[in-house]
């Protein structure tokens, strides 16, 4: 059944179009009881304002859109419940899209929302090579702000974590517990985020000499599924091959491989200690507690939002501005061994 229009309200009413307009945007100009009338013929006829069709005619929305690159990542779940609850703070609503790690899906996303006109749009992009849409975007009049993702220009807000730094804990902490042979897993490394925790951990090893090998494990995404497989890999070696510690580019593929040495019989910390990155909820819930690097997830969403906010409400006097978070080290039962001390017992 078809929702009430506005002349059937006006009707019901006895009243004109205007005044139940006034009614739903300016009551002040109404009478106590005409507006009571009005409101009474609302509520029997089951009237819907359609806020859309307003808003597109004002030529702006109260939606603020959010793209995420892994929607089933509790990571991005933490930074949406952040910005979430900023925009309806402020009276708006957030919707969330999932690129799944995939530039043309993302493409999609960012087309659709372009067409809805929304208000804003948060967005961790899959790669750095997309700028030239988003600066099509805000062109069009949709501020942009990238969320755990530095910008690279002094146009466009920023929100992001150092991962150099991350990934240098992890190896440093790693090192420092005595461990040669480390392995990074993680993919793909076009995603920025990836490459720079590899790229931390490769500094803070590469200034330890060649006492430390340090080898790489591409993966074909950052899920726990991916992080099974690098697992089997990681078994497969022969026992003079094998790390002695992993450092995994987020949560997820660490607990994959933590579930992946589990079943082969691998002991974690005994046989290999491991290390994640984000510090999501399950990490300390794990089978034996994930040492991760931790980042503020909701603390990223609610700053992207209020800059967002900041430019699409008074965009003449928006300073863009890039923040920049600095991560920590959680450790945890999966790397607190030192072997250096069990090598000496």
């Amino acid at each position: 059944m078809a929702s009430a229009n506005i002349k059937q309200v006006a009707q019901h009413a006895g009243v004109s179009l205007g005044t139940v307009s006034n009614v739903l945007n300016r009551p002040d100009l109404v009478s106590p009881a005409t507006r009571q009338r009005v409101l009474d013929s609302i509520a029997a006829l089951g009237y819907v304002r359609n806020d859309s069709a307003r808003q597109l005619r004002a030529g702006r929305s109260r939606t603020v859109a959010i793209v995420v690159l892994d929607i089933s990542n509790p990571f991005f779940t933490d930074v949406v419940r952040g910005a979430e609850a900023v925009i309806e703070e402020a009276g708006g609503m957030l919707v969330v899209c999932n690129s799944g790690e995939d530039v043309s899906r993302e493409t999609r996303h960012l087309d659709m929302l372009e067409e809805q006109r929304v208000q804003g749009l948060l967005i961790t992009p899959v790669s750095d090579g997309h700028h030239a849409r988003l600066d099509a975007l805000v062109d069009h009049g949709i501020p942009v702000v990238l969320v755990d993702r530095g910008s690279g220009r002094p146009s466009r807000c920023s929100v992001a974590v150092d991962d150099i730094v991350g990934g240098r804990l992890a190896a440093d902490h790693l090192a420092d517990k005595g461990h040669r042979r480390i392995l990074f897993v993680g993919g793909p490394m076009n995603i920025r985020q990836v490459s720079d925790r590899h790229a931390g951990a490769a500094a803070a090893l590469a200034e330890r000499g060649d006492k430390v090998h340090f080898a790489v494990h591409p993966t074909p995404s950052l899920s726990v599924a991916a992080g099974s497989q690098a697992a089997d890999a990681l078994v497969a070696l022969p026992a003079n091959q094998r790390p002695t510690a992993v450092i995994c580019a987020n949560d997820l593929l660490a607990l994959g491989v933590l579930q992946g040495l589990t079943v082969h019989g691998v002991q974690v910390p005994d046989d290999i200690a491991l290390v994640g990155y984000d510090d999501i909820e399950f990490a300390a819930a794990a089978a034996v507690p994930l040492s991760s690097v931790r980042q503020p997830r909701e603390q990223l969403g609610r700053t992207a939002a209020q800059l967002l906010l900041e430019e699409s409400i008074d965009n003449a006097k928006h300073s863009h501005r890039h923040v920049v978070f600095q991560p920590e080290l959680v450790v945890r039962a999966s790397s607190a061994r030192d072997r250096n001390r069990r090598a000496r017992g």
